[in-house]
């Protein structure tokens, strides 16, 4: 609760931040439909060759698209800015700010700076799996429901943790934005299951850069193709992720010298 009322603080800021500035709101939903727009035009290209791809079927594949826009809202609105507010924290000396607060640092962080007009994506995400829902619908059961809010769950910590990990290195490191840029090139991936991809690359978005988790397999749970072994995997892999970037975190902090030093 301490941190939902955080995250509370943070976005009524940011709301207020960016409502002086309404020429934001159209730009970034201008953005926003032109990019779910150009995946789903690219699936009807796909579809008007062919009645599946890599066994999936054209209303699964929406759900997907609308899984990848949702999730990447959700990075957008907060984890990317956070993790890039700390980078530059780090590198300038202001994270002793941060650090004297009552509140743990790494929930700080975290939720420090929310980019609101991201919120656009989520809605957006929310309405195109929404749309391929309801043709699910006939095939879509309670358990699949929960597997997919349990995936997607999974795939958020997995996708926080490992950027709270890139960000760390910036205790060491003068200058990461082009790693963090990276993974924006290698989420775009995502738009696609991962499973057409060749073994190499399903191995570096599963493992390396933990687009599948994120994406992929809570797709795969909307069309009944996630096995309890894969869905007990992910939530195992986000556990052990999530600790490891709190002591990779921790760590960090105790290797920070501070703007006085």
């Amino acid at each position: 609760m301490r941190i939902l009322r955080l995250f509370w603080v943070f976005l009524r800021v940011g709301v207020m931040g960016e409502a002086a500035y309404p020429a934001n709101f159209v730009a970034s939903l201008l953005n926003s439909v032109l990019e779910v727009a150009t995946a789903l035009a690219g699936l009807a290209i796909v579809f008007s060759r062919t009645a599946t791809l890599g066994s999936w079927r054209p209303d699964e594949l929406v759900a997907l698209v609308g899984v990848y826009v949702l999730v990447g809202g959700v990075i957008g609105l907060v984890i990317q800015p956070g993790m890039e507010q700390l980078t530059s924290a780090v590198r300038d000396g202001t994270l002793d700010f941060t650090l004297t607060k009552p509140e743990d640092s790494q929930v700080l962080v975290s939720v420090w700076r929310v980019e609101i007009w991201k919120a656009i994506d989520i809605i957006l995400g929310s309405g195109v799996l929404a749309a391929a829902l309801v043709r699910l619908g006939a095939r879509l059961g309670i358990g699949q429901a929960a597997a997919f809010v349990a995936a997607l769950a999974a795939g958020i910590v997995i996708v926080y943790s490992f950027w709270l990990i890139l960000a760390t290195t910036a205790f060491w490191f003068v200058r990461i934005e082009n790693i963090l840029v990276i993974f924006q090139s290698v989420y775009e991936a995502g738009r696609w299951p991962v499973g057409i991809y060749p073994a190499w690359l399903r191995f570096a978005l599963t493992f390396l850069v933990p687009v599948a988790f994120a994406i992929t397999v809570p797709a795969q749970a909307l069309a009944g193709r996630l096995s309890a072994t894969v869905l007990f995997g992910a939530w195992a892999f986000a556990v052990v992720l999530f600790a490891v970037a709190r002591a990779f975190w921790r760590l960090g902090v105790r290797h920070y010298s501070g703007a006085s030093s």
